[in-house]
Parts: structure tokens; C-alpha cells; sequence
């Protein structure tokens, strides 16, 4: 079978003046369908270009990016943010949450962009907040949620329109200890749910989470590692169970 995501010696470089910064080096690896996988490295290391690539934000210098079998590393920019609003749904450290949109507004935004009818966006979008364990405040907005709750809503909003890629930009970089835990379980257990999952973190306990960590230094790929995930369980209560099983967090 084809993988998720095919990078061949993809190579990143910006110029300032005379001087140039190669950001990304050859790297190359694979991602298959129903992977968890952590992204990790010090500040410069090339991790944040690495998702910018994957999630269609950015594209490559040279060397090739293959998305679900497709060539995506020379496509337009009307091409790249149809794969972003079909293949990809992006969850964010700052959360990035309209203010004035309550979570159902928030959660139905991509489904507006792929043009769904407002009935069926309004219950996709409620299915997605109740999967995540926030089916009673679906009203409420940003400023009146805690941290991990306006994350959930993140993450309903890349559920909703089932995409099988969920990129992850160090989800849990402004929540404090329990409730990352509880958010990484979440995003395990939609892992578990069939989701292909990519984190970006600078964290050994966020990382645990994954079954593979790919390192990052200098811009090179420097380890591919596979390892037995942390299990949900283990590291609490089980909040993260069942997409959220309701926990007010």
C-alpha cells in the first residue's frame, strides 16, 4: 500500500542577502496510514519547516513531498489549500479560535470553505464537539472556556471534516500538566480510531504518546525511532477515553 506521506531528500533553503540558511538538508522518510508519529528537535533544528511542508503551508526548495500518493510539491496555491481543507486538519498551540464565533461556529469554519449546507454543517459540527466531550458548550465562546477546553474545540474543528491527516503543532505548549495529559489521550484515542497523527513537540512526556519519533538536528532527520506509546491509563484519570468522555477541562 502507498503511504500517507512519501518526503525524498526535500531540501529548504531562505536567502537573506548574500547570506543562506538551509533549513531543511535531504531529509526523507515515510508516514503509513493509522501512524502516530512525534516530530522532535531543538529550536533551528528543522521540526517546524518539517510541518510547514507536511501541512501543505510551505513548499520545498527541491526533493519531493508525496501526499497520499500525490505530488504535492509544485501544486498551485488554489491546489495546496484544497488538499489543506480535504486531507488535513491542523490543530494549533494558540488554539486559533475565531472570538466571536461561539464552538460551533469555530468547529464548522472548514465546512463553510468546502461549501456544505448550513444544516449539515451545524450537525457535523455539534458530532464533532460531542466526540471531544464538549456537547454543553457548544454555545460557549473562546473567552469563556478554560485552555483545554478551547483545545478540544481545536481538535473538533480538524475531526469535522474527515480528514485523515491530523497535523499537530505542540498542542499542548500553553496547558498546564494534567490537562496535557488529557489532551494527548484524547488525541490518541483518535489515533486508535483509524486518524494518522503528526506532533510537533520539544517534550519527552508529550512525545511518549507516539509510537515513532522522528528527531530533527541541524535540519537533518538524525533518528527514526519506534517505541511502545504511553498508554492513557497509566497517567491518570481517564479523561482522554472515548474522545473526551465529557471531562470539563
Amino acid at each position: 500500500m502507498t503511504p500517507l506521506i512519501q518526503v525524498e531528500d526535500l531540501v529548504k533553503t531562505y536567502r537573506s542577502g548574500d547570506s543562506e540558511l538551509r533549513a531543511l538538508d535531504g531529509v526523507s522518510f515515510a508516514v503509513e496510514r493509522g501512524e502516530f508519529v512525534a516530530i522532535m528537535g531543538p529550536s533551528g533544528s528543522g521540526k517546524s519547516t518539517t510541518m510547514n511542508m507536511l501541512g501543505c503551508l510551505d513548499s520545498p526548495t527541491q526533493g519531493v513531498y508525496k501526499l497520499d500518493g500525490k505530488d504535492v510539491s509544485r501544486l498551485s496555491g488554489d491546489e495546496l489549500a484544497r488538499i489543506r481543507n480535504v486531507t488535513l486538519g491542523f490543530v494549533f498551540q494558540g488554539f486559533n479560535l475565531l472570538p466571536r464565533l461561539d464552538a460551533l461556529g469555530n468547529v464548522a469554519l472548514p465546512l463553510v470553505y468546502a461549501g456544505v449546507a448550513p444544516q449539515q454543517r451545524a450537525a457535523r459540527a455539534a458530532s464533532a464537539l460531542e466526540k471531544v466531550g464538549l456537547a454543553s458548550r457548544m454555545k460557549h465562546r473562546p473567552s469563556q472556556m478554560s485552555g483545554g477546553q478551547q483545545q478540544r474545540v481545536a481538535i473538533a474543528r480538524a475531526l469535522v471534516g474527515d480528514a485523515p491527516l491530523i497535523l499537530a503543532d505542540e498542542p499542548t505548549g500553553n496547558l498546564d500538566t494534567k490537562t496535557s495529559d488529557e489532551i494527548m489521550g484524547l488525541l490518541a484515542q483518535i489515533n486508535r480510531d483509524g486518524k494518522t497523527v503528526i506532533l510537533v513537540t520539544h517534550e519527552p512526556d508529550i512525545a511518549r504518546y507516539a509510537s515513532r519519533v522522528l528527531r530533527f538536528k541541524d535540519g537533518k532527520l538524525v533518528e527514526d525511532k519506534r517505541q511502545t506509546p504511553v498508554k492513557r491509563e497509566n497517567v491518570g484519570e481517564n479523561a482522554g477515553e472515548n474522545y473526551g468522555g465529557g471531562a470539563d477541562v
